[in-house]
């Protein structure tokens, strides 16, 4: 008996390549010492608080979580400043893409981004037979007055990723107020911000102000980054009441877990680990900029927590190397940057036996003629 066919919308869609896994390497070159610096996760790991939240938690996990969050949508609510109804959360901030791209899309609408950007963008609008528009990014970043010039009456929703996902890039307040002055009253404006704790760049957009301006925009964030919850997949959005209400009308039941919800509570109340994260972060950072430019490797300038390299030959034999030493980054082909890899802020320890490990497959591989 024949499978039933794939929908055409779906049958297109590009699946999302996630970082190799530890075991994975573990099995294929028999290492037992491996660091990952692929997916961009803390290496500083959780608050002890969160670990304690998550403990007290656990007896009573033969119950459905609160459904309506009650607990961190309040704790959220006290952080930042908005009303409970302003407040959504989501199995990682990913499900709040695909829950916007549901909730907003019809077929024939479009979604405006930038490429390369996050590649769930991309699915948010083949899921709901939307047009896809990626417009080049410009010097690695968004290049919003190109973006604007791609605005019609079909753009529904618009995608920025702030900071830029695989660069590390960022756009400015003055920039992004330009172009939202350029936005039709239909389209959503989603600001993806997943890595704005990590941003320390002074002319980085106050998101939140948009929200009493009453534009159409949501400001997307996630404990999986700098809080190090990518374990347990929980973010949130913050847009005006009438967006949330028509995200809670698509949102699944119970769609974040009991231990991520009592987690992230606790995670904001303990603001000197995010700190110290911060400041490890921005070590990091410095670290790898000198040794990239030691190296003669052109990089670029990160707002993230992560660095761009263009190693300036075939990225997956680079990787491979890196591999077989026990080093996991990211590839930038799956980016359309076939010389680049994504590698992420470490321990000190980890960053130095990449940037070793980086020196080594550089020196015994040299590159073709």
């Amino acid at each position: 008996m024949r499978a039933p066919e794939t929908a055409p919308h779906i049958a297109a869609l590009r699946p999302y390549v996630a970082g190799k896994p530890i075991e994975e390497v573990q099995r294929e070159y028999g290492l037992s010492d491996i660091i990952k610096l692929a997916s961009n996760e803390s290496p500083r790991g959780p608050s002890p608080q969160a670990i304690a939240a998550i403990e007290a938690a656990a007896p009573g996990l033969q119950l459905y979580p609160d459904g309506a969050a009650y607990d961190l949508i309040g704790a959220l609510s006290r952080h930042w400043g908005v009303e409970r109804d302003q407040l959504i959360v989501g199995n990682g901030s990913d499900e709040i893409i695909q829950l916007l791209g549901i909730a907003f899309l019809e077929p024939g609408d479009e979604v405006l981004t930038a490429e390369p950007s996050f590649v769930r963008y991309e699915a948010a609008a083949q899921l709901n037979q939307a047009e896809y528009v990626g417009v080049p990014l410009r010097d690695f970043t968004y290049d919003l007055e190109a973006m604007a010039k791609r605005l019609s009456p079909r753009t529904r929703i618009i995608f920025i990723a702030n900071p830029n996902n695989p660069t590390g890039t960022m756009v400015g307040g003055a920039e992004l107020n330009r172009f939202l002055d350029q936005v039709p009253e239909r389209a959503l404006v989603a600001l993806d911000e997943a890595y704005f704790e990590y941003v320390e760049e002074a002319d980085y957009p106050r998101s939140l102000d948009y929200l009493g301006e009453g534009r159409n925009v949501i400001v997307l964030r996630t404990f999986s980054k700098i809080y190090a919850l990518a374990g347990l997949r929980v973010g949130y959005g913050i847009a005006r009441p009438e967006i949330i209400q028509a995200l809670h009308q698509v949102r699944e039941p119970f769609n974040v877990n009991a231990l991520a919800q009592a987690a992230a509570v606790a995670s904001l109340g303990d603001p000197g680990h995010v700190e110290r994260a911060r400041q490890s972060n921005r070590s990091g950072l410095r670290y790898y900029c000198e040794q990239f430019q030691r190296l003669g490797l052109d990089y670029v300038p990160s707002c993230a927590n992560f660095v761009l390299l263009d190693v300036g030959r075939d990225c997956r034999e680079v990787y491979e190397g890196l591999l077989r030493q026990g080093v996991i980054v990211r590839t930038g082909d799956i980016f359309g940057l076939p010389t680049h890899l994504r590698v992420t802020v470490g321990t000190p320890s980890q960053n130095e036996r990449f940037i070793g490990a980086l020196q080594a497959v550089l020196q015994a591989e040299p590159a073709p003629a």
